[in-house]
């Protein structure tokens, strides 16, 4: 008896373990072929969207009320010559900080902190040499 008991506490600690996971969930395309792609953060209300082909990127809030919904620049400057531009050529990685991801360049290696957040003075997009 002492025995089942022992195993229904584990098994019921690994199940709430597991359910209380903050990992945000990415639904990745594998097409190769999209412009733009949308990441997840762990805030439910944000997202990064990403031009794949040039590296530019937005924060995109939904929210019920108007006043929540908004797309903000993160960067609009183009990270390749538009002749090296391609489908698929960035990508973001999420790291375990909330607000930082790593933006690589699949094709030349070149990488990227982003961070995003609800002020604009602690957004940024500075380059990992």
């Amino acid at each position: 008896m002492r025995r089942l008991f022992f195993v229904s506490i584990i098994a019921l600690t690994t199940i709430s373990a597991s359910a209380q996971s903050t990992t945000p969930t990415q639904n990745i395309s594998t097409d190769s072929t999209v412009v733009f792609r949308l990441f997840s953060t762990s805030n439910m209300y944000n997202f990064i969207k990403l031009n794949t082909r040039n590296g530019k990127m937005w924060q995109v809030q939904w929210g019920i009320e108007d006043k929540y919904r908004f797309q903000t620049k993160l960067s609009d400057i183009s990270l390749v010559n538009i002749d090296e531009e391609k489908n698929g050529r960035f990508f973001l990685y999420p790291t375990t900080n909330t607000y930082n991801f790593i933006l690589l360049d699949q094709i030349d290696g070149r990488a990227w902190q982003v961070q995003w957040s609800l002020e604009e003075k602690n957004r940024m997009v500075i380059r990992i040499y």
